[in-house]
C-alpha cells in the first residue's frame, strides 16, 4: 500500500537531562559523517556547531549542493553533522534499509528536486519530505526486498571487482610487451608526439546553446573520457550547427581524445559507433590524428595513461601558468615507439579482454 512517509518519521533533537541543547563541536567542517563525539572541545575560534547522528538514524541534507543526499548511520554509536542537515528516525513498522533504498532510488530524487525550493537556495524542509508517498509493503516484504537488493549490490561490486582485475591485467601485460616505459628497459625508440600527427585541434566554446535532450548527436565532454575509452554513460545529445566550427571538431574514427585543462592526461579513442553516430568535442580535449602506419592510437593512449605519460602531464602542468596544456605541450609529448606489429599484438589483447568486461556488465 502507499503511505504518507511522514507518518513514519521521527525527528530528532539533541537533549540533556536537563533538557538543554548538548553544545556539538567539531574543527573539520565536512560534507558528509564526521567521527567526533559530542562534547569535544577545540579553540573557540574554530568552534561550529554540529548535530548528532545516532546509530540507526538518518541525515538527510536538504541544501542546493547535494539536495536529496542522504547518508544512514548504521555503524558507529554516534556521529556527527552539518546543522543544515534533517535528522530522524523512523518508525519500527518501516525498515531502515528499505527507507535507505526507497530515498536513494531515481523515484524520490526527482521527486525532491521537483519540490526543492527557496530563493537563495534550493531546500527540502522536513515537513515536505514527510509528504512523500512511498510504497510499504508488510515488514517481512520489506526486509525481503531490501535482501534481493543487497544481493544485487554485491553482485555488481564483484563485476565492478572484476573489471577492475581486467584493468590491471592490461597494464601488466603492457609492462610485459613494452618493458618499464620510465626507464626504457627494452631500448625502443623514443619520439616526439608531433612526428606522428596528421591533424590537432581542441574542442568548441560556448556550445551550451546547441546542447537539448533529444540531439541527434554527441557532445564530448571530459568526464567521458578516461582510462583509454570514450563511455557514452552520460553523452550529452546535441544539435550541432553546419559550420567550419562544427567540421573542425567534429572525431573520425580512431581519433585520439586527450583532456587538457582539470585532470590533465585522461585519454580515450573514438570507436566506430561513436564516429558513426556523429559526435563533437568540448575545450577541454584535444583531438589528434595520427599516422596510422606508426602508430596505433590505442597504445599511445596507453602509453600516456603509463607514469610515464603521467609524469610528463605532471611536469608541463607544474611550468604552466596555470591548469592547462597547449599545443606546444601535446606535440612535445615523448613517447616510445615500438614495431607496429608489436603494437598491434597489444592491441589485440585489449580487445579480448574488453569482450570479457562487455560480458561482464551484461550479466551485472
Amino acid at each position: 500500500m502507499k503511505v504518507r512517509l511522514g507518518d513514519y518519521i521521527k525527528e530528532y533533537s539533541v537533549r540533556n537531562k536537563n533538557g538543554e541543547d548538548i553544545p556539538v563541536y567539531s574543527v573539520t567542517n565536512t560534507q558528509g559523517f564526521c567521527r567526533d563525539y559530542f562534547g569535544k572541545e577545540v579553540a573557540s575560534k574554530d568552534k561550529t556547531s554540529y548535530k548528532i547522528v545516532p546509530k540507526g538514524y538518518f541525515a538527510f541534507n536538504p541544501s542546493r549542493i547535494n539536495v536529496g543526499s542522504v547518508d544512514w548511520q548504521r555503524n558507529e554509536n554516534r556521529v556527527i553533522v552539518s546543522p543544515l542537515y534533517n535528522v530522524f528516525s523512523v518508525s519500527e513498522l518501516l525498515d531502515q534499509q528499505y527507507l535507505y533504498y526507497f530515498l536513494k532510488s531515481d523515484f524520490a530524487l526527482q521527486r525532491i528536486k521537483a519540490v526543492a525550493t527557496g530563493s537563495v537556495r534550493d531546500n527540502l524542509k522536513l515537513d515536505m519530505l514527510y509528504e512523500f508517498p512511498i510504497e510499504l509493503p508488510s515488514i517481512e516484504e520489506q526486509r525481503e526486498i531490501t535482501r534481493r537488493l543487497d544481493l544485487t549490490r554485491r553482485l555488481i561490486s564483484l563485476r565492478e571487482e572484476e573489471s577492475q582485475a581486467l584493468d590491471e591485467l592490461i597494464k601488466a601485460r603492457f609492462v610485459e610487451m613494452f618493458g618499464d616505459p620510465i626507464t626504457n628497459s627494452k631500448g625502443y625508440p623514443v619520439h616526439h608526439l608531433s612526428d606522428f600527427i596528421d591533424f590537432l585541434t581542441s574542442g568548441s566554446r560556448g556550445w551550451s546553446k546547441y546542447c537539448v535532450d533529444d540531439g541527434d548527436e554527441w557532445f564530448i565532454t571530459i568526464k567521458n573520457v578516461k582510462n583509454c575509452h570514450i563511455s557514452l554513460d552520460n553523452m550529452q545529445p546535441i544539435n550541432a550547427p553546419d559550420d567550419a566550427e562544427a567540421k573542425r571538431t567534429k572525431v573520425h574514427e580512431g581519433d585520439l581524445l586527450i583532456s587538457i585543462t582539470a585532470d590533465l592526461g585522461r585519454t580515450g579513442v573514438v570507436t566506430k559507433e561513436i564516429a558513426n553516430h556523429g559526435a563533437y568535442i568540448n575545450q577541454h580535449l584535444t583531438c589528434i590524428r595520427l599516422k596510422r602506419n606508426s602508430l596505433e592510437p590505442l597504445y599511445v593512449a596507453y602509453f600516456m595513461e603509463s607514469p610515464a605519460g603521467k609524469e610528463q602531464f605532471t611536469s608541463k602542468n607544474r611550468r604552466a601558468v596555470k591548469a592547462g596544456l597547449n599545443f606546444n605541450s601535446i606535440n612535445t609529448l615523448r613517447l616510445l615507439v615500438p614495431p607496429k606489429s608489436v603494437q598491434e599484438e597489444f592491441i589485440n589483447f585489449v580487445a579480448q579482454v574488453d569482450k570479457s568486461k562487455l560480458f561482464l556488465s551484461r550479466v551485472a
